[in-house]
């Protein structure tokens, strides 16, 4: 794609969004750091302004009490950018969260923020085209903004006609799913999640039973059509 067309609205839009937030107490966690320092460096009026790379960082800030917006990506260095918000949300409702999701098909982590109360979910490839700077003024006002590309993925891969789980999976049960969805066999699971393979085949057997699943494959491919795991991506 040539931005080059798009770098002068791209730039205004930037403008917009930093006036948005200036006197805002804000956090940016992502997972990249180039696109990290990047939105640093382009934020310089904004007057309280935290940069983290990892979920626990985010957390450790947030609990010291002086963050009024956290914007962060689904990816992290360590953890999980749909995971913080969900735990940002519960131990802090008022606390403003936008999400930028890198790809699109991640419809576990859309589904995960979205119930999680999220306030704002863009997609990153639409960043720069005004989406950012449209979310802000949705959130800031008191609403909630889906970018559009998601939204409609999200209602295509909607479980409606899937049969519900017996019970629901915990969150150490969908992160073991996702794993397993992707082929990781038990032992990689057990040394990823830093669990006993023991507790690894628990957790196993009791995604079999809630999900109805005769095997590993059959429950990945139902975690992925009920939105609790993503869909793996190639390679």
């Amino acid at each position: 794609m040539d931005f080059s067309p798009r770098i002068a609205s791209a730039r205004r839009n930037t403008a917009q969004c930093i006036s948005l937030v200036r006197h805002q107490r804000l956090l940016l966690c992502m997972g990249s750091r180039l696109s990290l320092s990047m939105a640093v460096s382009t934020c310089p009026q904004v007057e309280q302004l935290q940069a983290v790379t990892t979920e626990r960082e985010a957390l450790t800030l947030l609990e010291q009490g002086q963050i009024d917006v956290l914007h962060c990506t689904d990816s992290l260095e360590q953890g999980s950018g749909d995971r913080l918000v969900q735990q940002a949300k519960r131990r802090w409702p008022g606390l403003r969260t936008l999400l930028v999701i890198t790809r699109p098909h991640r419809i576990g982590a859309i589904r995960r923020a979205s119930r999680a109360g999220c306030d704002g979910l863009c997609l990153e490839r639409n960043l720069g085209l005004g989406t950012v700077l449209t979310a802000l003024r949705t959130v800031q006002g008191g609403g909630v903004y889906i970018d559009r590309t998601l939204w409609e993925c999200y209602l295509n891969n909607y479980p409606g006609g899937h049969p519900r789980p017996l019970a629901e999976l915990s969150e150490r049960e969908c992160e073991v799913l996702q794993l397993a969805a992707r082929g990781t066999p038990n032992p990689e699971i057990a040394a990823q999640l830093f669990l006993s393979p023991e507790t690894v085949k628990t957790h196993i057997r009791q995604i079999l039973r809630k999900l109805q699943a005769r095997d590993r494959a059959h429950a990945a491919v139902i975690g992925i059509s009920l939105g609790l795991v993503d869909l793996p991506e190639p390679g």
